[in-house]
């Protein structure tokens, strides 16, 4: 097994990020193709609209649920041997939900892989933080953000094209079937490349930490998701309610496992760094814009009456640009270092506000709509490196996997939440602002409006970084 030398470069670290990427790759695929071929699966599977829901729903939330854990798992049991394990589980319930007779089958496997990319996603993180030096991350962390722009690009042109071609004579099973090789390839490339990285001394699994912020986590963000589908029922309120006693449990038993000298599932010092908490609520405030991915399909679909396919090809311009950010970041980096997040912070708030600006004068998608999108996409796609990489990059090495964890919380409860709050709010509004392009720009607006509120913390945690210079030469 190849080990890692934690005092020069290794020497096949980028043969190792391709690995790594390709498991990055396959979880945003699976939020993006799985939705288009929902139709097909109701069709095919006869599932009513609350399975439906929950073929979506069970895989985030046992992903948002567990991706802390996962990510504690690595620091335990080594990055690439957890990364394996989760790649190999994702491949095999990849098959599951392909070969799934009904649509309690299918939401039984879909749970599953939520649980096993809970495991691979934090390794990608922590592995990068590990093996590359500080010079190479940015370029590193680029490289991470483009493949979520070729995710969401591929999951829209692949998942209309599998359908339509239906080769094999199968139909929303090659969706599914599409991360078979691709698992296949990167967990025998993963053996041969990428190193064994974890703490010389071993800490412990905190199995009360576990239930703990598994229980916390689940009563916040399933009703979060399964909220606006249900109408907002009393029970939602009650769940989410219970969730800080739980929280507040699960704090009390971290200090007192910290105060002991033992090994805490999340090492609350983390959250004394100034720094981590305002990465933190940028990310939060930054994954709002998975909400778009919702409600713009269902502005062509239902406003507009466009196929699934031409739906899917209008979403490419952010795509795009959400492809071509993260390239642009490493670059900018190197000329505007910390003023790059803001940059990009700047473009995202700018694209989303001008995309209703066009709407309101001109109420058809069009090349302008385009444009504006194409600058929302490159804000993007410079946002996500650059932020991810700040927050990350002074975090102990030994706690690497728990951080990453940490991080992948946060964007599942921005992603959760804005598609809970603008959706909702996108639905409510549509019979009191005449129609769907009214509807869309409102939500437009507001979710430009969280996009500033995250350049406001990004300036802060601009300032902070600044402070964190001055000091370390004084």
């Amino acid at each position: 097994m190849t080990e890692l030398n934690p005092t020069i470069p290794y020497p096949a670290r980028w043969q190792a990020l391709a690995v790594l990427l390709m498991g990055a790759f396959l979880s945003p695929l699976d939020f993006f193709i799985v939705n288009v071929a929902l139709p097909a699966m109701q069709l095919d599977l006869q599932a009513n609209s609350a399975e439906l829901q929950f073929i979506v729903t069970g895989y985030g939330a046992a992903y948002a649920v567990f991706v802390v854990t996962g990510g504690r798992l690595g620091d335990i049991y080594g990055r690439k041997r957890i990364f394996m394990t989760g790649m190999s589980l994702f491949t095999l319930t990849s098959v599951a939900c392909a070969m799934a007779a009904n649509a309690e089958v299918l939401i039984a496997a879909r749970i599953l892989q939520g649980l096993a990319a809970a495991m691979l996603a934090p390794q990608v993180l922590s592995s990068i933080r590990v093996i590359f030096p500080a010079i190479e991350q940015p370029k590193a962390m680029g490289l991470f953000g483009a493949t979520f722009g070729l995710a969401a690009i591929a999951g829209q042109l692949c998942g209309g094209m599998l359908l339509e071609w239906q080769p094999f004579g199968l139909s929303w099973e090659t969706v599914f079937l599409i991360n078979v090789p691709i698992g296949l390839i990167a967990i025998v490339l993963a053996f041969l490349v990428i190193p064994e990285n974890r703490p010389e001394k071993r800490p412990k699994l905190d199995i009360p930490g576990v239930v703990l912020i598994s229980i916390t986590l689940f009563l916040f963000i399933y009703p979060l998701i399964k909220g606006r589908e249900a109408g907002w029922p009393l029970w939602v309120f009650i769940c989410m309610a219970m969730s800080l006693p739980f929280a507040l449990w699960f704090i009390r038993i971290e200090q007192r496992i910290t105060a002991r000298g033992g090994d805490p599932l999340i090492y609350l010092k983390l959250f004394e760094d100034k720094k981590f908490v305002i990465g933190l609520a940028v990310i939060f405030l930054f994954n709002n814009t998975a909400s778009f991915f919702m409600i713009y399909p269902v502005y062509l679909q239902s406003g507009f009456h466009w196929t699934v396919l031409s739906a899917g090809l209008a979403v490419l311009p952010y795509a795009a640009g959400f492809f071509i950010g993260p390239m642009l970041s490493a670059v900018l980096a190197k000329k505007y270092k910390d003023h790059v997040l803001i940059i990009g912070l700047s473009l995202l708030s700018i694209g989303f506000i001008l995309s209703a600006g066009v709407l309101w004068y001109h109420p058809l998608p069009g090349e302008f709509l385009y444009g504006a999108l194409l600058c929302a996409g490159i804000g993007h796609g410079i946002v996500m490196p650059v932020v991810v990489r700040l927050v990350l990059a002074d975090t102990p090495l030994a706690t690497a996997g728990l951080a990453a964890g940490i991080v992948s919380t946060a964007i599942q409860l921005g992603s959760a939440l804005g598609a809970a709050v603008i959706g909702t709010l996108f639905f409510s509004i549509l019979p009191l602002v005449g129609g769907y392009t009214n509807a869309f720009i409102i939500a437009l607006l507001v979710l430009g409006s969280l996009e500033l509120a995250a350049l406001y913390y990004g300036l802060k945690l601009k300032r902070s970084l600044k402070t964190n210079k001055t000091s370390k030469k004084t």
